[in-house]
Parts: structure tokens; C-alpha cells; sequence
């Protein structure tokens, strides 16, 4: 046996540790989404609020902001306000209800209003998985044509929606 082979099991967990050291330093928010610049997703889910079923048509016609949250995530109880003001403003925000319990997320709207105009309960996260979610918040700039053109990892505040979000909202409007 060669004698450079008795180092190749050294080579291989140096090589590794560094690949994992490296890993320890990528921002997630970095990682881009496969959906951008196609179709949102194919779903058929019903609403917390009312129970009505709810599908990728209901997308259609507007630009929207899509919204992935669950009364478990602490970064979106910290967002969730300030969605609340754009809706105020007439921001279209869809929500979906990410892996969570029916009852706490329908007393957390009740509590802290609810920003948008219906949210679709995706209690097993087949929606979520769908998206490429991987954990909450996500917020997706949608078209008027259920084509996603922008996904945001994070909370959504006023740096973000004025940088980022408000300026492809604007866009994709004006491409009627």
C-alpha cells in the first residue's frame, strides 16, 4: 500500500470540517428560491376564518404579498404589526397559516388584527414545503398573474418593505 493513502482519512475530515466551519457563516436569507419567476404553487386549502376552500385563482388579478406564519414563530409575532399597518395602507397580503393548531392562530388574528384579506390553514405544510419553506416568515411578492416574483426570508419592517418589497409591488402593478 502507498504510503500517501494513510493520509487520505486525515485529508477527508479536514476537508469536511472546513466545509462545515464554512457552513456555520452562510446567511440562509442567501439562499435563492427555485419558484422565482414561476407560478405560485397549485393548492386547494380552506381559510381560518370561514372555512372556504381556497386555490391558486384566488391569487389571480392582483399583486399580493404572500405571507407564511404560525402562532409558534417569535419573529412573526414581531412582524405581524406592521403587516397590520399595510394592510391599513391597502397592501394586498395574503396569509398562510404554516403548521400550526386552527384555534391559536384564529385567537392570535382575533388579538392582534388580522392583516389579511384570507389565510389559507396549512397544517401539515404541504403548501409551506411546496413554497421551499423553511422556516417563518416568508413573505413572496406574487403578480397578477400567480407568478412569484420575489421571495423575502425574515420579518418584513419598514427597511425591508421600503428597499425591497414596495418597489416590485409598485413594479408588477404597473404591468397590467
Amino acid at each position: 500500500m502507498k504510503r500517501w493513502t494513510l493520509f487520505l482519512p486525515l485529508f477527508i475530515f479536514v476537508m469536511l470540517g472546513f466545509f462545515l466551519w464554512r457552513g456555520l457563516y452562510l446567511d440562509p436569507k442567501d439562499v435563492p428560491s427555485a419558484l422565482v419567476d414561476k407560478t405560485f404553487p397549485e393548492f386547494n386549502l380552506p381559510t381560518l376564518v370561514d372555512g372556504k376552500n381556497r386555490t391558486l385563482k384566488d391569487l389571480k388579478g392582483q399583486v399580493h404579498l404572500v405571507n407564511v406564519w404560525g402562532t409558534w414563530c417569535i419573529s412573526c409575532k414581531v412582524e405581524h404589526p406592521f403587516l397590520v399597518k399595510l394592510a391599513k395602507q391597502g397592501v394586498s397580503i395574503i396569509g398562510v397559516n404554516y403548521k400550526d393548531d386552527n384555534d391559536s392562530a384564529l385567537k392570535w388574528l382575533n388579538d392582534l388584527g388580522n392583516p389579511y384579506q384570507f389565510t389559507v390553514y396549512d397544517p401539515h405544510g404541504k403548501l409551506g414545503f411546496d413554497l421551499g419553506v423553511y422556516g417563518a416568515p416568508e413573505t413572496y411578492v406574487v403578480d397578477q398573474n400567480g407568478v412569484v416574483r420575489y421571495r423575502h426570508v425574515g420579518v418584513v419592517n419598514e427597511s425591508v418593505w421600503k428597499k425591497t418589497l414596495e418597489p416590485l409591488v409598485i413594479k408588477y402593478k404597473a404591468k397590467r
